[in-house]
């Protein structure tokens, strides 16, 4: 196989998540949630290995006349913000005035986040909260908290990718890289399995899916309290 075939298939690969954006967005509408959360879970995988594979394989020089950021971007927008915005509003999780409130506020802030070129920091994090939308409304599936409290963390959310605040990307951040690819995949386990069981309530799944989204929040939050010297500190 050639390297500019490998580089094709990487993008075709990555093109997979706008597919996988679609199918749970027809599950939304049919507002079946479990459907929805599994579909962008496998979507949410998409996403971590993509990278990892174009940068590998090495997609810009071997195919230069596709931008596989922008791909990445275009997807990320409809599976990180579009549809979890959607869902917030539809479910009954944010109701009435509230419900609308987020699903004008979550893409109005998000686009101005994603095409903000100060998105990336010197370790590979994001600076400001990098409009994880997806990550925050199957939380919500599973925690289900109050609806104020659903409202506030939005708010606080979409005020924080506009402050300077590290959050870590669990696969390219490499401070504390095992430990954050391990809770992301207990994340993503713990998402997939509430999906299955259609959010059934699991007091300890609740409780595992809260904790491991609180440490993806925060971790980098905590590295900007302790940093590392060098380039990969904080």
């Amino acid at each position: 196989m050639t390297p500019r075939l490998s580089a094709l298939l990487v993008h075709l690969f990555t093109a997979i998540g706008a597919s996988l954006a679609m199918l749970a967005l027809h599950e939304a509408f049919e507002q079946n949630w479990a459907g929805m959360a599994l579909w962008l879970a496998v979507a949410f995988v998409v996403d971590g290995i993509d990278g990892p594979l174009a940068r590998h394989f090495e997609v810009k020089k071997h195919t230069p006349e596709i931008d596989g950021v922008l791909m990445d971007l275009i997807i990320d927008f409809l599976t990180y913000v579009v549809i979890p915005a959607y869902a917030l509003y539809a479910s009954g999780l944010l109701p009435g005035w509230s419900g609308w409130l987020a699903v004008l506020l979550i893409p109005f802030a998000s686009a101005i986040y994603f095409a903000d070129t100060r998105m990336k920091t010197s370790d590979n994090s994001f600076c400001g909260f990098p409009g994880c939308w997806n990550m925050a409304v199957l939380a919500f599936l599973v925690i289900v908290p109050p609806w104020w409290v659903t409202l506030g963390l939005v708010i606080v959310l979409a005020a924080a990718m506009f402050l300077p605040l590290k959050f870590i990307h669990p696969v390219r951040t490499e401070r504390w890289r095992p430990l954050s690819l391990a809770v992301a995949v207990l994340w993503t386990g713990g998402i997939a399995w509430a999906a299955w069981t259609d959010f059934a309530s699991n007091p300890v799944l609740t409780a595992l899916v809260a904790a491991s989204s609180a440490y993806l929040l925060l971790a980098g939050a905590l590295q900007q309290l302790r940093p590392v010297p060098g380039p990969n500190g904080a």
